[in-house]
């Protein structure tokens, strides 16, 4: 969540300046640049996916998050998966609204929608809202590339891309994914930490823990035994942190 990825709170952000401003406004700054930090390094775009009803050729499966600041519930994040077998169709929606001392200090819309072939974009269009920021990125895979405009920018990526796509396991074996609230192409380092059990849902889950840090991301995310993904969470400065809960 590109233009976020200036203000801080996390492990490997910078964090934003609070001088020139009073005590109570510091306070709300400071806040509100954890949970900018926080959003941003989450990026995209996703536990124990619900399967739904189709047709026999179509699978169509969801995920419906609350997001959580510590233990405060800020917003949601839903997404929509659906599988034709020729190509798959993912649409996701976040709102996140903080509020400080009963007025909303930070408020963030994100629509993201993507085709995908087999491991490989083949298009992807997001709106977001950052505090009033308006961010537009349109993708396409043509003439052997993958064009990605980006306001006035357009960039030239190799022809296969994957996003930071958290419900497909196998994004975990990538060197470069796309950010796709920025339209940049960042190096990633992915690592397995550690193996254990997490409550999912009201129930034990054993999970293996997994590491994603790049430019403005630096999260951990879960995935079952059936290679599910069954959580995410990342920490900011202060010991806050933001999470997902399935509901």
């Amino acid at each position: 969540m590109g233009s976020l990825r200036q203000l801080s709170g996390l492990a490997g952000c910078r964090r934003p300046g609070l001088a020139g401003k009073g005590p109570r406004k510091g306070i709300r700054a400071a806040r509100t640049g954890v949970v900018l930090a926080a959003i941003a390094c989450l990026c995209v775009p996703i536990v124990d996916a619900t399967p739904l009803l189709a047709d026999a050729a179509t699978e169509v499966r969801e995920w419906n998050f609350r997001v959580l600041l510590d233990d405060s519930e800020i917003g949601y994040h839903r997404f929509r998966l659906t599988d034709t077998g020729d190509e798959r169709q993912l649409s996701s929606e976040a709102s996140f609204d903080v509020r400080f001392l009963f007025v909303t200090a930070y408020r963030y819309r994100h629509m993201n929608r993507e085709t995908w072939s087999g491991r490989c974009l083949e298009r992807i269009e997001t709106d977001t809202d950052a505090n009033g920021r308006e961010l537009q990125i349109t993708g396409e895979r043509e003439s052997g590339r993958f064009i990605v405009e980006a306001g006035d920018s357009v960039r030239q990526l190799p022809e296969c891309v994957m996003s930071f796509a958290y419900w497909d396991p196998r994004f975990l074996g990538e060197q470069r994914l796309l950010n796709p609230q920025t339209g940049e192409y960042v190096d990633v380092e992915i690592q397995k930490i550690d193996e254990g059990e997490l409550t999912v849902r009201g129930r034990q889950v054993a999970a293996t823990q997994y590491r994603i840090v790049a430019k403005g991301v630096n999260v951990d995310v879960w995935y079952s035994d059936e290679r599910e993904w069954v959580a995410l969470e990342s920490e900011a400065k202060g010991g806050r942190k933001i999470r997902y809960e399935l509901i």
